[in-house]
């Protein structure tokens, strides 16, 4: 039997073209890191709801942050008060810090290694009410958050080798909470944070080729697209990014360029905690209260400038572990697309 060799590839182009894909390779636009989307073995939305958290609150009574006074925490560095004389918010050095203060030596090497001493500055957040943490606050409750960020960074940043400040938030003892009651931590530190350097070298890297900010250039086209974005007012966008790590990761961003966090105004941090409030609420409802980190990235604080920069927010709920091929790799695996997980979140609206 005579079969041509053409027509052995032809039938074989045929049969690849019948294929569908298991999933598909994204590429981060900054970073330049791929993330999987696994279409092949896509979750519906509503299963991301069935999650089971570790359920770890101790209580009031037992809760270290309800009067950290009492419980010897350290002296506030920030408290904000109500008219009743009770307070809303407080800051204060973290009792067990990954980062103390002191002399900063110069670095030593053993070998081919280098090693310096954790220096810097650790502090923790607090606010009010023990069940009230911030998926569910209003907006100005969320805006008095902010607003002690700022308070705190711009206080941090003049500080001797203070390089680059890391504010961030664990909900749930998956996502690293210790401690049940509403907090978030500020690490001031020497060194700028390696993710944050990729994000930096991204953006100067895209400017240069582009002529334009690479973070102005996702919103101009998330705003065109609309499929991808949570909710946006005229200032701030909420939106899944393309290359969603996770499933429902969600990044917040101010619409004007700023390469830098703390120079945020009042009013622009209530347009924030507007956006913000409705992104963390609509993963809260659709995900059924789930374990999630949310952080800011801004630029450093080493006098250096930074104009290609854009600062912004990323909050990752806890919907998958990694395992081999993660840690393996670095490449992270997402079942469900973010174009999907955007629809679904705007209807928690």
């Amino acid at each position: 039997m005579n079969i041509s060799i053409n027509n052995l590839e032809k039938n074989k182009d045929e049969e690849e073209s019948k294929i569908i894909p298991a999933s598909e390779l994204r590429q981060d636009i900054v970073s330049g890191d791929w993330v999987v989307i696994a279409t092949g073995r896509a979750k519906r939305p509503d299963d991301f709801a069935n999650f089971e958290r570790i359920k770890d609150d101790k209580g009031i009574h037992e809760c270290l942050f309800e009067d950290p006074v009492a419980s010897g925490q350290e002296k506030d560095v920030l408290i904000y008060h109500k008219a009743d004389g009770d307070w809303t918010l407080r800051v204060f050095p973290n009792k067990y810090p990954a980062f103390s203060q002191g002399k900063l030596e110069h670095p030593v090497s053993e070998g081919p290694y280098v090693a310096m001493a954790g220096l810097g500055y650790h502090e923790i957040v607090v606010t009010r009410d023990h069940y009230r943490q911030l998926a569910i606050m209003d907006v100005m409750e969320i805006a008095e958050v902010f607003d002690a960020y700022q308070d705190r960074y711009l206080d941090l940043m003049n500080k001797k080798n203070v390089n680059y400040i890391a504010i961030f938030h664990n909900h749930g003892k998956e996502a690293g909470a210790s401690i049940s009651h509403p907090h978030s931590q500020l690490m001031a530190i020497p060194v700028v944070a390696p993710y944050i350097q990729l994000e930096l070298d991204g953006a100067k890297k895209y400017h240069k080729s582009n002529k334009h900010c690479v973070f102005c250039t996702v919103i101009e086209h998330e705003s065109l697209e609309k499929k991808r974005i949570v909710f946006e007012n005229d200032d701030f966008i909420a939106f899944c990014p393309f290359a969603s790590r996770a499933a429902f990761e969600v990044h917040v961003m101010p619409k004007f360029h700023s390469p830098y966090f703390e120079r945020i105004t009042d009013e622009q941090k209530v347009s924030l905690a507007e956006v913000f409030s409705k992104a963390l609420g609509s993963v809260y409802k659709a995900l059924n209260d789930p374990p999630y980190n949310f952080y800011i990235h801004t630029a450093p604080c080493d006098g250096q400038d930074y104009k290609n920069f854009h600062w912004h927010i990323e909050i990752l709920p806890h919907t998958a572990n990694w395992a081999g091929f993660e840690l393996d790799t670095g490449i992270e695996i997402s079942t469900l697309q973010p174009e999907v997980a955007a629809e679904f979140l705007r209807k928690q609206l």
